[in-house]
Parts: structure tokens; sequence; C-alpha cells
């Protein structure tokens, strides 16, 4: 799962970059690359244990 989403990201980051560079760009097109990125980077640090999470464990005892 984890490799579907870097690579959906990286052909968003891609997608975006050439709409940047074409001579005709597409704001929409853009858009959508960005929010799927943005999306692939929610779920990839929704993973990513808190740093306060070891203080509340500890805390807790």
């Amino acid at each position: 799962m984890k490799k579907i989403v870097i690579l959906i990201m990286l052909v968003a980051i891609i997608v975006a970059f050439y709409e940047q560079v074409s001579p005709d760009k597409n704001v929409y097109v853009t858009v959508v690359a960005i929010v799927f990125f943005m999306y692939g980077m929610m779920q990839l640090s929704a993973k990513t244990p808190s740093k306060n999470q070891e203080k509340e464990e500890e805390d807790d005892q």
C-alpha cells in the first residue's frame, strides 16, 4: 500500500511540473495533481508515530 501511495505521489508531482513547463498551462490539472500529492502525504504521515506518544505513555504509568 505504501509503495502505491508513493507511486501516485510521484506521478502527481511529474504531472504538476509538466503542466507548469508546457506553454498551454491548465490550472485544473495542476490543482488535481496537488490534491493527489497532499492526499498521499496525509496517508503516509498518518502512519508516522507522534513525538509526544512516548511522553504520554510515560505519564500514564
